[in-house]
């Protein structure tokens, strides 16, 4: 099961790089390429993203991909999700400064 997080970083950036390798997109998000490999298989599987064969200026067969209607809605879906998911961490994050805030003014007064 793919994470929200890979799932959004994934059609994020194939939607915006469609003939990306996955060998670049590895690089990109930090993945390997064996992880890469077997998301886009999955979204391609869950009929999320659509790969088809082109010719690169280096004469090798290579892969483009495009977000399928549905893929668009899943996007939009994930994206939301993501974002809510990181809001609620940044404020998270904004209440443990400020207990650590108050803890340190109140250290540094002894």
């Amino acid at each position: 099961m793919l994470s929200d997080e890979v799932r959004y970083s994934l059609l994020r950036l194939l939607e915006a790089n469609p003939t990306m390798s996955q060998r670049d997109v590895a690089r990109q998000l930090g993945m390997s390429l064996g992880k890469v490999n077997f998301c886009v298989q999955a979204l391609v599987e869950k009929g999320l993203l659509k790969a088809t064969n082109f010719k690169n200026s280096q004469h090798k067969a290579a892969y483009m991909y495009f977000l399928t209607p549905r893929g668009m809605e899943e996007k939009a879906k994930v994206t939301a999700r993501f974002l809510k998911q990181k809001v609620q961490e940044y404020e998270e994050l904004r209440a443990d400064i400020a207990r650590i805030r108050v803890e340190v003014r109140r250290n540094s007064r002894r």
